[in-house]
């Protein structure tokens, strides 16, 4: 596990696809060992930990909004409901992306009976007096795909993508798609978003280790508002500049898409680097037509945290460093893995659910 004290995180868009359970191939209770005491350690089919009884727990899985990246909450929240036999679950992405109404819905759950909470807060500058008003009630809390602003993070966790490294990544395929010279741009998403610069850091970092072999258009932010904007954005960045472009860069969600169909209408010879993946993006490395993309872990984020919740939720642990904040993996994915990149993150799921028992303190 890589813990980030230095980062505040938030996931790029990705995984239309609801993808297989990948936190299911964890160590067999016949594999553990005894433990004791507050030694999380205990080994079982659907994690180090074995939840003794998860039926006091309602889990709510609370996105933003609505956006692709989060539709594989929704099949795993179900998933979470059967392994840990939880009282109810609830995946609701009616926030609309405004701080205030997901506040709102936040707090009729609770109404509702929900006890556990895993939430990608709005505005990553207010989201801890949220979580702070949550936990003041003794719920269960975690941040999950992003972490608040600042130094502080009032949940129990937070289990989000370190999206400056996954830029990193995404930028070193590109420059090794393109032969390590030439020019790229970057496409990302909202410029004030402080995970955005992030990003945007990561690019640079990975264009200024070329030492000038690789120069770097100005930063195409803001489009990642809907498909139409990104679209629009890669029309109009091939017809200007896309002759003297050999690589772009794509660190959201749907410029990811709009690229690559952008680049394989224009039958311009530029590499595309994705950072999600969309069928569309997987059918383009097959095919030839995307370099490459960096995955995240959707499914891990939400198996893990309700796995996680639902210990927290219901008394059975307590976090030893509450507020911890853990890099839930980015991937590479290029035609050489392509058919097999998800074991590696099926792999990071479980590597992660025993990281986190090392945190834990159990009754």
């Amino acid at each position: 596990m890589t813990v980030h004290s230095m980062y505040r995180k938030t996931a790029v868009g990705l995984a239309v696809v609801a993808l297989a359970a990948t936190g299911c191939s964890t160590k067999n209770s016949n594999d553990a060992t005894g433990t004791s005491g507050d030694d999380a350690s205990a080994g079982t089919s659907t994690g180090p930990v074995e939840l003794k009884d998860g039926s006091s727990v309602k889990l709510a899985l609370i996105p933003g909004g609505a956006h692709p990246y989060f539709q594989p909450w929704k099949t795993t929240a179900e998933l979470d409901k059967t392994d840990f036999k939880l009282g109810g679950v609830t995946f609701n992405e009616t926030g609309e992306w405004d701080q205030g109404k997901q506040n709102n819905v936040i707090n009729s759950l609770a109404a509702q009976g929900y006890n556990a909470f895993g939430i990608f807060g709005v505005s990553p500058t207010d989201i801890n007096s949220t979580f702070e008003d949550l936990k003041s009630k003794g719920f269960a809390v975690g941040s999950l795909a992003s972490c608040p602003a600042g130094d502080t993070n009032s949940a129990d966790f937070c289990l989000s993508t370190d999206v400056e490294a996954a830029a990193y990544k995404a930028t070193k395929a590109t420059i090794e798609a393109i032969g390590g010279q030439g020019t790229i741009v970057h496409l990302t998403g909202n410029n004030v978003d402080s995970n955005t610069q992030r990003r945007i850091a990561g690019v640079k970092k990975a264009i200024a280790e070329t030492n000038g072999k690789v120069t770097e258009l100005p930063v195409i932010t803001d489009i990642d508002k809907d498909l139409q904007t990104a679209q629009k954005a890669v029309a109009d960045l091939l017809a200007s500049k896309g002759k003297e472009i050999k690589g772009i860069v794509t660190t959201a969600y749907n410029p990811a898409v709009a690229a690559a169909d952008g680049v394989a209408s224009s039958k311009l010879p530029i590499k595309v680097v994705a950072i999600d993946d969309d069928a569309k993006i997987l059918s383009g490395i097959k095919s030839g037509g995307v370099a490459a993309t960096v995955t995240q872990n959707p499914v891990g984020q939400a198996y893990v945290g309700g796995w996680l919740l639902a210990l927290l939720g219901s008394k059975q642990c307590t976090m030893k460093t509450p507020g911890v904040i853990v890099d839930s993996g980015s991937f590479v994915v290029t035609k050489a893995n392509v058919d097999t990149y998800d074991a590696e993150r099926k792999a990071k799921t479980t590597e992660l659910q025993k990281d986190f028992a090392a945190q834990l303190s159990c009754k």
